[in-house]
């Protein structure tokens, strides 16, 4: 089932340049030390994101296997997860990154994501009804940043165990919720209403549940916090990301094998239409169950909005941000090639948006389906458009727009 990938740094401010003025505490003088424009992984990261939603929307169809549907499957999920993870670091990057700002200052913070928010609420309303196949995402995301805007004062201390408690906890929550609902009947926890409005479909029976997706945000809010240009920290994140990573599809594949009646009891349920369910601590080409039995919790594909998803697609995330960071900052060769990767995701609402009208302008109705030159096309196209556009705009244009939406949190007192 296709996903639509996604912008949750959507909103931030462009990291694609150097931060010179930024202030790092002090630490001590045995801590290794990289140079200070290391938040050009960042955009690197979303800009890598922005190529794993095009190949989840317009790139072949995964489930055709071989070399390219393997790469193809890899974006899916987990391009929309880097997203949302990110997305928290967007957060923290205009309410105060190391420390939250406070005072006047703090007040139109917040004022600016809130209005942000409402921008991203009322864009995603207007793609969705246009008609386009493809799911937007940009609606759930203007409601997780209203919903752990609160959580922005906080250390990365205690935002991580509340971004690991609500991975715990919130995809059970939601499995209950939506076996309750009426609409929800037999589906459970995998319907996917056509209609993507409205605050149930935002909160409980979307594509991208905020029950289920606000964890990433809140992962990506605490690793904001951290020092970053610490080598240690990198490390330790690296370590992280894959450790949470292995235990989310490790953990699903031992469960979905050792579980008795554990695969039957999927096949019985729905599940397999579009492959072997043994794939299903992975992959989500073998379709989706009807949740007729709990057992679905215990796989870990994309999409299937359980605590091993929501765990591997976390530490995904958080090893691609880690080596974006790294990488940038190590091998400057490496950083100027990736100059264009970069500009793309220094706009990647832009870039969001422009692959929205370019799907509804072409007329293509099956997601995903392309064939790679179509995939290619569009990575092209938005590559040389933000590449150009950079060398004469520090902010892509409907990120120019969104920051004049926001000047009114300026009158905030």
């Amino acid at each position: 089932m296709t996903q639509n990938a996604h912008d949750t740094a959507l909103t931030a401010p462009s990291t694609d340049r150097p931060r010179a003025t930024e202030k790092e505490p002090s630490k001590a003088p045995d801590t290794p030390r990289v140079p200070v424009g290391r938040l050009i992984g960042v955009d690197l990261a979303r800009g890598l994101a922005v190529f794993g939603m095009y190949a989840a929307h317009v790139g072949p169809d995964p489930s055709q296997g071989g070399v390219t549907g393997h790469v193809m499957e890899l974006a899916h999920g987990r391009a929309s997860a880097l997203f949302a993870f990110l997305a928290g670091f967007s957060i923290m990057l205009i309410t105060g990154r190391r420390s939250p700002k406070t005072g006047r200052a703090g007040r139109q913070a917040v004022a600016k994501v809130v209005i942000r928010a409402l921008v991203l609420l009322a864009l995603g309303t207007a793609l969705t009804m246009s008609g386009t196949p493809v799911e937007v995402i940009l609606a759930f995301y203007g409601l997780y940043f209203l919903l752990v805007l609160p959580l922005y004062r906080l250390a990365a201390g205690p935002l991580a165990v509340i971004a690991a408690a609500s991975s715990l906890l919130l995809p059970q929550v939601l499995y209950v919720v939506q076996h309750a609902l009426p609409e929800g009947g037999a589906d459970g926890i995998w319907a996917r209403p056509a209609s993507a409005d409205g605050i149930v479909s935002l909160l409980f029976t979307g594509s991208y549940p905020a029950l289920t997706w606000i964890p990433f945000v809140i992962a990506g809010m605490a690793v904001a916090r951290l020092d970053l240009a610490a080598a240690v920290v990198r490390t330790r994140l690296a370590i992280t990301g894959v450790s949470l990573a292995v235990l989310g599809y490790g953990g699903s594949w031992l469960a979905l094998h050792l579980v008795p009646g554990a695969l039957s009891k999927l096949s019985a349920g729905g599940w397999g239409e579009g492959g072997s369910v043994a794939s299903a601590w992975w992959s989500d080409t073998w379709g989706y169950p009807d949740g007729s039995t709990p057992v679905g919790l215990l796989v870990a594909s994309p999409h299937s909005e359980t605590t091993l998803s929501v765990l591997a697609n976390a530490g995904v995330a958080i090893a691609v941000l880690a080596a974006c960071l790294a990488a940038v900052d190590a091998f400057p060769r490496f950083h100027r090639c990736a100059r264009p990767v970069i500009a793309v995701g220094s706009m990647s609402l832009t870039a969001y948006v422009f692959h929205i009208v370019g799907i509804r302008f072409l007329g293509i109705e099956e997601l995903p389906g392309s064939p790679l030159h179509v995939l290619v096309g569009f990575i092209a196209a938005v590559t040389v458009f933000a590449t150009l556009w950079s060398r004469f705009f520090r902010r892509g244009p409907l990120e120019w727009l969104l920051g004049k939406a926001a000047k009114p949190a300026q009158l905030v007192r």
